[in-house]
């Protein structure tokens, strides 16, 4: 039975596909919309806002950037706060 078992591991460690990944990023930024935030840094760590954040939240028609869906989540519970800063 341990023979079996060693087999069929090998076997399975065999079919593994190879990925290989693009060590490159310029070309998939080129296809990227850089979107202008509202804010230079996040309102609620204060760390710069830089192309590319994938956690936005757009309030009163301006789209603000955010490190984190944690600084996002805060932002929304009270925009106003932020927002006047």
């Amino acid at each position: 039975m341990t023979a079996f078992l060693s087999i069929s591991l090998l076997s399975c460690a065999q079919e593994v596909p190879k990925v290989k990944h693009k060590k490159s990023t310029a070309s998939s930024k080129s296809n990227t919309k850089s979107t202008k935030f509202a804010n230079a840094e996040d309102p609620i760590c204060h760390m710069k806002t830089e192309d590319g954040m994938k956690d936005t939240a757009v309030y009163k028609n301006k789209t603000y950037g955010f490190c984190s869906a944690y600084c996002k989540d805060e932002f929304k519970k009270n925009p106003e706060k932020y927002v006047q800063k």
